[in-house]
């Protein structure tokens, strides 16, 4: 029998109240002050609300419920933390962020200040754990069995709940040349998973690309072979899209998730992603309160301002809004992108009503995919694009604003990100497991 998984929604006394049903049919309930729009309904209204920083209560009862302890590897800034430990307070079960691990310090620094992270683990994550497969593909198994190497992540294992990962994509994308599927980063797919047996953590999530199934080294087959010879009884997979979970944005990707328990009937992502789908958000909805946000004086700071523009990008944009166009014309062009280009979106304009195609770590410029905002000359902020990948305003890219991040960090973090949104959606049946 399946246990039903149901999310609905009522407006309480200035704040959004959510409801998650599940396995014991008891509803619990967690909220968000009301910051949304008029008439905006339920799933909506509360995931604006959060984007626009309201503050979230959650269900009195857990603190008398067991902690989801994680560590994050390649974690940059921590979208897939956010997205997790969004799924396990909705879920009425506090979060404990043991461990992150990425070589970006800075990036460490921001997950470790919005967090709490106990560890932070400036290491290539290959250095960490120590293993050997044998065999690839179905056949794949472990040669022996994998161990921690690194003396602080050592204490953590078999008290670990979740193991969360995101590895490199780059050379699954299609945005590359096919050959670099066999790329020797994409062999760190396999590296998160020797990470998880090793920790013996309860529950694996693991992120990527959808083309990530067509690596010629077959890392996916492989994984999933490896976390079933590791005593891993449940092992899902699936592809989830941010706009059919109401998101503002068409990002999608692929998620590999596995626990050592299985409870019997409990949703898989496939029933998730079915419960949770919603109409696809134009981008007004993420950030149109933002729009006069550079005015704002004191509050104007590196996350609502963007670089200035050249004077040939300046007239690109220029003709975009002279004549009401979305798409730069051929003639307007660089030469590198006349005749026949690939990307069609490049120096393209968003559309306020529609939803806005993959944020990259190029948002602030023109010349790198279609990130002029619909109704200003500029390129998106990194807050509007932060919004865009379903971050609120209460997480803090700026750790320290004496001395803010560069550009390229805020680029890189919010375009290369897991959007939380997504991260909820994944790891819900891992938190019903749990």
């Amino acid at each position: 029998m399946k246990f039903d998984f149901v999310e609905t929604y009522g407006f309480k006394e200035g704040q959004i109240v959510r409801a998650l049903t599940a396995r014991d049919g008891l509803p619990i309930g967690s909220a968000v002050q009301n910051r949304a729009d008029e008439q905006v309904p339920g799933s909506s209204a509360w995931w604006q609300s959060f984007l626009r920083g309201g503050q979230v209560f959650t269900d009195a009862r857990a603190q008398e419920r067991p902690v989801i302890r994680s560590v994050d590897v390649f974690c940059g800034c921590g979208g897939l933390t956010l997205g997790a430990m969004q799924a396990s307070l909705g879920m009425g079960r506090r979060f404990e962020s043991v461990a992150a691990i990425d070589v970006d310090d800075e990036g460490l620094e921001v997950h470790r200040a919005n967090f709490g992270t106990k560890h932070v683990l400036h290491a290539n994550a290959s250095s960490l754990v120590d293993w050997h497969v044998s065999g690839d593909g179905v056949q794949a198994e472990f040669a022996y069995e994998p161990e921690i190497v690194d003396p602080v992540l050592a204490e953590e294992v078999g008290k670990i709940d979740l193991l969360l990962a995101g590895p490199p994509c780059q050379g699954h994308s299609n945005l590359n040349n096919r050959t670099r599927r066999e790329d020797p980063r994409n062999l760190l797919y396999i590296t998160a998973v020797a990470l998880g047996a090793a920790l013996r953590a309860r529950a694996i999530v693991i992120e990527n690309v959808p083309d990530v199934v067509n690596d010629r080294s077959d890392v996916v087959a492989t994984a999933r072979a490896l976390l079933a010879a590791s005593g891993y009884k449940w092992i899902d997979s699936g592809v989830l899209a941010t706009d059919r979970l109401g998101g503002a944005q068409t990002r999608k990707r692929y998620f590999l998730v596995a626990t050592l328990d299985d409870a019997d009937g409990a949703a898989d992502i496939k029933h998730i992603a079915q419960r949770l789908k919603q109409p696809p958000r134009p981008l007004s909805w993420a950030i149109s309160d933002l729009l006069d946000r550079e005015n704002e004086g004191p509050h104007v700071g590196i996350m609502d301002t963007v670089p200035a523009m050249s004077a040939e990008n300046a007239i690109r944009i220029k003709h975009l809004f002279d004549n009401d166009l979305h798409i730069l014309p051929n003639e307007v062009r660089p030469d590198s992108h006349k005749n026949g280009h690939t990307y069609p979106s490049v120096y393209g304009r968003l559309w306020w009503d529609k939803p806005a195609g993959t944020v990259t770590t190029g948002f602030l410029t023109p010349g790198r995919g279609r990130h002029i905002h619909p109704l200003k000359p500029r390129v998106i902020t990194p807050r509007e694009a932060a919004r865009i990948q379903s971050f609120p305003d209460t997480f803090s890219f700026v750790v320290n604003p004496e001395v803010p991040p560069s550009r390229a960090a805020l680029q890189k973090w919010i375009g290369d990100a897991v959007p939380p949104l997504l991260g909820y959606a994944a790891t819900l049946p891992v938190i019903l497991r749990l």
